[in-house]
C-alpha cells in the first residue's frame, strides 16, 4: 500500500553502524546506509550542525537524507558524530575542537569511503558542517561540497577562495531568512569562488524545518548527485 512519506518515514536500505578512528587516536560513531539490492552511484558525507548547540548526525535533515535517499536516489549515505558529540548512536570521543580539529574526523571518513570503494564522494554540510567542509574538504578527493545554511564564521577568506579553480564542485544553499547569512550577502561573500553554484531559498529558513523545506533541500542533493530520479517522489512505493 503507498503511504505518504512524513518526518518519521524510513525507506528500506541496508544500514551498518560503523566506527571511525582517527589520526589523534580517537574513535567516532556513525552509520553507513545503502541501497539495499545494488550498489550506490554516489555518496554523501555528511558534516552536521555545531555541537554546543544540539548538532549531531540525528540532525533532521541528515537523518532524513540517510532514512530516504539510498532508496529514492540509489546514494550512500554515511554519517557520523564529530568528536565529543553523542547520539543515540553512541558517543564519539574527543572535545569540540572548534572545527580546527574535526579535520582529523573527516579525514577518518574519508578514509573509510576509500577503503570501501564508496563512489563519487560529495561532503554536505549544514551549518557547523559547511565551516568544517570549506576549511578541511578540499584535503580530499571528492566530487564537490554541498553547504545548507553556511555561516562562514570560522572560515577564512583565503579558505574559500582556494575552492576557486579547484575543479571541485561548490553549491551553497542559502535560506532567504537564514539567522546567519542571507542570500545578498552569501553572494558577495561567496564570489570569490566563482565557479560556486548559489541557491538562494525563498521562505527558506536556517534549520529547515517542515517537510516543504526538507524536499527542498533532498532535491538539491539529489539534483547534483543523480539529477535522473527528480523529482522526488511524495509517496512510497
Amino acid at each position: 500500500m503507498t503511504e505518504l512519506i512524513r518526518a518519521a518515514t524510513v525507506l528500506p536500505a541496508t544500514r551498518t553502524d560503523i566506527e571511525l578512528t582517527t589520526e589523534d587516536g580517537l574513535t567516532l560513531v556513525g552509520e553507513l546506509a545503502m541501497p539495499a539490492s545494488h550498489d550506490p552511484i554516489a555518496t554523501l558525507v555528511c558534516l552536521h550542525p555545531l555541537p554546543t548547540a544540539g548538532g549531531f548526525m540525528d540532525s533532521h535533515v541528515l537523518r532524513k537524507a540517510a532514512a530516504r535517499l539510498p532508496a529514492m536516489a540509489d546514494i550512500a549515505v554515511l554519517r557520523f558524530n564529530f568528536r565529543g558529540v553523542s547520539s543515540p548512536r553512541g558517543t564519539s570521543e574527543g572535545e569540540f575542537g572548534l572545527g580546527d580539529l574535526e579535520r582529523f574526523d573527516l579525514a577518518a571518513a574519508m578514509a573509510f569511503v576509500t577503503e570501501h570503494a564508496l563512489p563519487a564522494p560529495w561532503l554536505l554540510g549544514w551549518s557547523f558542517g559547511t565551516e568544517v567542509a570549506l576549511k578541511h574538504g578540499l584535503e580530499h578527493d571528492i566530487v564537490g561540497a554541498l553547504l545548507l545554511s553556511p555561516p562562514l564564521h570560522r572560515t577564512s577568506v583565503d579558505e574559500l577562495a582556494a575552492w576557486s579553480g579547484s575543479g571541485r564542485r561548490l553549491v551553497a544553499v542559502v535560506p532567504e531568512l537564514d539567522d546567519y547569512l542571507r542570500p545578498q550577502e552569501a553572494a558577495e561573500r561567496f564570489a570569490v569562488v566563482p565557479e560556486c553554484e548559489l541557491v538562494a531559498v525563498e521562505g527558506g529558513k536556517h534549520l529547515w524545518v517542515g517537510e516543504n523545506q526538507t524536499y527542498r533541500v533532498l532535491s538539491e542533493i539529489v539534483e547534483r548527485l543523480n539529477p535522473a530520479v527528480l523529482p522526488l517522489p511524495t509517496e512510497w512505493p
